[in-house]
């Protein structure tokens, strides 16, 4: 029963945390639109400031999160195996290249060929 009460708990958190971030990106938004009217003395790059700093803190609340730290999980999980990966050797990319184009330009003049017979069979059965 506890473990329901803690998960009923957790999601209305993160529903609260949720609706905080978009409701600090809309104010962000709206403030962005609406500051050279209301406050003509901030600058641009006050504006930008501000802008960056709302934003930050928009993504830093969605990743205490649990769909954030999620997230966080599986990039760090993703940055693993980016490690484990062999990349080819310049030489292994140059033959799979060619390899590709020549089956590219073989199969192009097969399709080019099978087109021309057919349109040489329909011509000759409507012509």
């Amino acid at each position: 029963m506890t473990t329901q009460a803690e998960s009923s708990t957790n999601n209305s958190v993160n529903a609260i945390k949720w609706v905080l971030a978009i409701a600090i990106l809309i104010a962000a938004t709206v403030g962005n639109r609406y500051s050279p009217e209301l406050l003509p003395q901030l600058s641009v790059w006050m504006r930008v400031v501000i802008l960056v700093v709302m934003g930050v803190g928009a993504l830093a609340l969605t990743l205490i999160t649990t769909q954030g730290q999620a997230f966080l999980k599986l990039l760090k999980e993703a940055l693993v195996e980016a490690r484990r990966v062999v990349w080819p050797t310049k030489d292994e990319t140059m033959q799979t290249t060619l390899i590709v184009f020549a089956v590219v330009v073989v199969m192009s003049l097969v399709l080019w060929g099978v087109d021309s017979l057919f349109g040489w069979m329909i011509s000759a059965v409507i012509g």
